[in-house]
């Protein structure tokens, strides 16, 4: 595996810290190199949240990047900022649950794709859930751990809780790989519509 920089950005709340601290958790514990950094504004709820993770097979050389392999993006808000993040090389994903404004849409990306996060937390999961859909999609783009050491890290995170309730340890798993699954059926709708 080369180096695989992803930048996840969403509403102070939707989690998405905890996403990039679970997978370089469960990279870490592949053995993998990993740098996660939290960028955040003083407004933890209320404004934009964005996690660099960068995950290797070898030394990474820099704690920053300029250009993303993945972005992810979960509100219009970070959309917008995200883009400067995007070249030619970039797969750039958005929830399905807005249309992002063209010209907040990265000028150059290899594919930009809609994935349904939102939606199906809502109608077939718990909103809870959301960002483990969205850790389960980031492994199904990029492979960046296995699923089973995505689940070792999220059982290890939530011990607590789902100790306190099992239900919830299902619905987590549930999520992982709904979100998996969703991430790479897309990816191949993708590759047929370009062919």
């Amino acid at each position: 595996m080369s180096l695989v920089r992803i930048a996840l950005a969403g509403e102070g709340g939707q989690g998405v810290q905890a996403i990039a601290e679970i997978l370089a958790e469960a990279a870490y514990h592949e053995g993998k190199q990993t740098i996660y950094i939290p960028n955040f504004g003083i407004e933890q709820r209320g404004g934009v949240s964005i996690a660099f993770l960068q995950v290797s097979d070898q030394k990474i050389g820099a704690p920053k990047f300029y250009k993303a392999d993945v972005i992810i993006a979960l509100s219009e808000r970070a959309v917008a900022r995200t883009a400067m993040y995007s070249d030619e090389n970039t797969l750039f994903v958005h929830d399905s649950g807005f249309d992002p404004s063209p010209e907040d849409l990265p000028p150059v990306s290899k594919q930009v794709l809609g994935l349904p996060a939102i939606e199906i937390a809502n109608t077939k999961l718990h909103t809870k859930v959301f960002n483990i859909i969205i850790m389960g999609a980031v492994i199904g783009l990029t492979n960046v751990v296995t699923f089973e050491s995505a689940r070792e890290a999220l059982e290890h995170k939530l011990a607590s809780k789902f100790e306190n309730d099992p239900r919830l340890r299902e619905l987590n798993m549930q999520a992982l790989e709904i979100g998996k699954k969703m991430a790479e059926e897309s990816l191949w709708e993708g590759v047929e519509h370009n062919a």
